[in-house]
Formats: structure tokens, C-alpha cells, sequence
């Protein structure tokens, strides 16, 4: 990947083209929805554009995975489609390389880390049938896809990867020209989630190509920056630590066929936090009534928090997926009070005395303070007792009052902060 842009562009368009993709297009009617795209009012008004979002979580198996598994599949010759499939999923992939296999009837096993949620291993088992077998191993992305690589090597099956593959980037730029053409013109700026990079990759290789003035941008979550990381490098690189909340995007090494496309297509890579997805996934869901995975949300996420556009602006977000597990609720709204500055916790050494709780409740709580938590740790004697207490207050510039009446109270308290390592335990 060293070298000029001229010579990325040419090892670029050496694996895809625009016309691969829309031959991909052909490959994939009557199998593909066309899905809706939705002028979202709330997005629009936050950043003074026309915000327009490209609605892939009404895809068969709610994600736009099916696009790049069945265009792969389908291009397989007999003897390979005999010989069946196999890949590694965080969810998403699987259900569409499922759906590919029950409708081109081909045999299939899906690698998945332990992360996947029940909910998204379930409907890979629906989607398939009797042609899928679903594989729960290791703890992530990377564990699964080196199981099913093992897998493929020892069965002779064809590997159907995720995003790292020509065939599955064609197929996952597809969205590109079918929002195009339900918007009637190309849009000034396209927001795109990015994990291993197959979809940023075939949406802006086309667009570079047909429509040349769109600007793409990826979104990765700040725990999983690995396109930007590869981007800085030049060449793919190996994270060292992954947080693998946002588990559609959550990818410790992009590929070898999508980082060179997505460098020679120029897409600006930003980052959000955990967080800031979680309180979007929240707002889409409590405003919009959309039901958004984690990644699902990254694009919609992004702007107005990293994402300039100019007034007026045509803006579509790609929003990739819709398997959220109704289960993790109770931690994106979790994640997203901490986030926000309205969650926060405590440790309080209380005397073992009447009235040292009543104390605390009146002389540290404000009006507007609620304690969410409160577990017994550890009784260190019988003299004291030390409480963890999780406090949510009405505004996050309460904090500094709490904080301050904390200080000025006899008692020993000591705040467990979000970036501390004792944080990763309550979350």
C-alpha cells in the first residue's frame, strides 16, 4: 500500500470496478429487497441538512449481508457449490450467507464468536435450515474466522468471507447504486459503518467511479479503529486490544481487497465512542421507532458529532442493520447515561451506626439525584461497611455540586471513574 495514489487506485481497480458491482445488481434481483430510503426529520434538523437514511435493517436477515454472500455463492461453479460453504460471522454475515444457501441450495456451516448474540444465532439457523450448521467458538471475529478457515482447508469447502473478498465487496456495493437511484441524483455525502471495510469499500469504489464529487465517509467505533489504524499504516494491521460492544463492526484487522479500494476512493475515516452509539441506538429507537443494532447505528451516530456538512447538504447514512438482541437494552441505556455524564459511581465507607444512610441521603443527595445501585462490598470491620452506590442525576453540570457535597460530608468516598479499570466490572 506504499506509493502514490495513482498506484493504490491501480491495484485498487485491478480487484473491482463499477461495472462488477453492477453486475452484481443483475445477479441479485428477485433475491435482495430493495430497501426504503427515509428522509429522517430529527437527523435533518440536528445538522441543518437533508438527512436521508438507507433503511439495509429491512434486508432479508435485517442486514445488507445478504448482498456480497449470495453475489459469491452464485458465482461458484457446480463442483465448488457440491463441495458447500463456510464463514465466520459475527451474526449478520451468517444469516445472509444462510439465506444464499436455502435459496441456491447449497450446504453451509457458519463459524461464531461467543459475542454473537442468541437472537442473531437464532435467525442464521431460520434463515438456513436444513443447508446451514451454526458453530459457536472462541470470543471473537478473529477466533471464528480462523475456525472457519481451519474448517475450509480441511473439507475443501469455499470460504465465504465477511468483507475480504471481490466478490462479497461487489455485492455489498450495491446499496450505493440502489440508493442513487431512489434518490434520483447522487447525495453530497454518504456516511457509511465500517468494521473489516467490505461495504465502505464497494459503495465508494463505485461512487468514486459513476459519481465522483460524493464525499464517503466511515464511521468506526472508537473501540475497533481498525481502517483508520490500516489507513496510517499502509498496510492492514492487527489491533491490540478490541472492544467488541459494537459487534457488527467490531474487526481487529480489515482486509487485504478492501483497505487499498477504500484508500483509493478517499473516504474520510472518523470514530465515535461506545457511548455516543448507544444513545443514538435510543434516539432512533424511542424517536423514530427504528430498531438499529450497534453498528447499525454508527453512521446516524456520527453526525453532528465529527461529520461537517454544509448547510443544505444531501446527506444519506447507511443504517446496516437491524439484530439487536431486546436482552442488551438494560446496557446500551447503561453505556449511555455514562456517556451522556448522568451516570456515575461510587464507593462510600459508612459507619456501622444509625442514621449514617440518612445521612448520606440528605446531606450529599440533590433534588434531582436518583441512587440507582446501592450493593454491600466488602465489611471491612465492625466499625465500618464499604457500599458501592451508582448515583444518576438530572444534568450533567449536577455533577460538580455532587461532588462538592460529597467532599464536605464525614465520609469516605472515593468515585470509580469511567476510564478506571474497576469501570469495566459495572458495565
Amino acid at each position: 500500500m506504499q506509493g502514490t495514489n495513482a498506484e493504490a487506485d491501480s491495484v485498487a481497480r485491478s480487484i473491482i470496478d463499477a461495472a462488477a458491482i453492477e453486475a452484481a445488481v443483475r445477479r441479485l434481483e428477485g433475491v435482495a429487497v430493495r430497501t426504503p430510503l427515509q428522509r429522517n426529520p430529527r437527523l435533518s434538523e440536528r445538522i441543518g441538512a437533508e438527512v436521508w437514511l438507507k433503511r439495509e435493517d429491512l434486508q432479508v436477515g435485517r442486514s445488507y449481508k445478504l448482498r456480497g454472500a449470495y453475489n459469491l455463492i452464485a458465482q461458484l461453479d457446480d463442483v465448488s457449490k457440491k463441495a458447500g460453504v463456510v464463514c465466520a460471522s459475527a451474526g449478520n454475515h451468517g444469516q445472509g450467507l444462510a439465506y444464499s444457501c436455502h435459496m441456491l441450495d447449497v450446504h453451509g456451516q457458519v463459524f461464531v464468536p461467543r459475542t454473537t448474540p442468541r437472537q442473531k444465532r437464532d435467525r442464521i439457523a431460520a434463515l438456513g435450515g436444513d443447508q446451514i450448521q451454526v458453530i459457536v467458538t472462541g470470543d471473537s471475529y478473529d477466533d471464528a474466522a480462523a475456525a472457519a478457515l481451519a474448517e475450509a482447508a480441511r473439507t475443501g469447502a469455499t470460504l465465504v468471507p465477511a468483507f475480504d473478498d471481490p466478490r462479497t465487496v461487489a455485492g455489498q456495493g450495491t446499496v450505493a447504486v440502489e440508493l442513487v437511484d431512489q434518490l434520483g441524483r447522487a447525495p453530497d455525502v454518504l456516511v457509511v459503518p465500517v468494521g473489516g471495510g467490505g461495504l465502505v469499500a464497494g459503495v465508494a469504489t463505485w461512487l468514486k467511479e459513476r459519481h465522483p464529487g460524493v464525499r464517503v465517509v466511515g464511521v468506526e467505533p472508537a473501540g475497533a479503529a481498525s481502517m483508520a489504524a490500516a489507513l496510517a499504516a499502509g498496510e492492514p494491521v492487527t489491533l491490540p486490544h478490541l472492544d467488541s460492544f459494537v459487534d457488527g463492526a467490531a474487526v481487529r484487522r480489515v482486509g487485504d481487497a478492501t483497505l487499498p479500494l477504500v484508500s483509493a476512493a478517499g473516504v474520510e475515516m472518523m470514530s465515535v465512542p461506545e457511548g455516543l452509539v448507544c444513545s443514538e441506538m435510543l434516539e432512533l429507537y424511542q424517536t423514530d421507532g427504528l430498531i438499529a443494532e450497534p453498528a447499525g447505528a454508527l453512521s446516524a451516530a456520527a453526525l453532528g458529532h465529527g461529520v461537517e456538512v454544509k448547510p443544505g447538504d444531501t446527506v444519506v447514512c447507511l443504517l446496516s442493520g437491524g439484530n439487536n438482541d431486546v436482552s442488551r437494552y438494560g446496557e446500551i441505556l447503561e453505556r449511555s447515561l455514562v456517556h451522556e455524564g448522568l451516570k456515575h459511581y461510587f464507593l462510600v465507607t459508612f459507619p456501622q451506626e444509625p442514621g449514617a444512610l440518612r445521612q448520606f441521603l440528605d446531606g450529599v443527595l440533590g433534588p434531582d439525584d436518583d441512587i440507582t445501585l446501592f450493593e454491600y462490598v466488602k465489611r471491612n470491620n465492625r466499625e465500618t461497611g464499604v457500599a458501592l452506590v451508582g448515583i444518576e442525576i438530572g444534568r450533567p453540570g449536577d455533577l460538580s455540586g455532587l461532588l462538592d457535597r460529597m467532599e464536605a460530608a464525614p465520609l469516605d468516598i472515593e468515585r470509580i471513574k469511567p476510564d478506571s479499570a474497576e469501570f469495566r466490572y459495572l458495565i
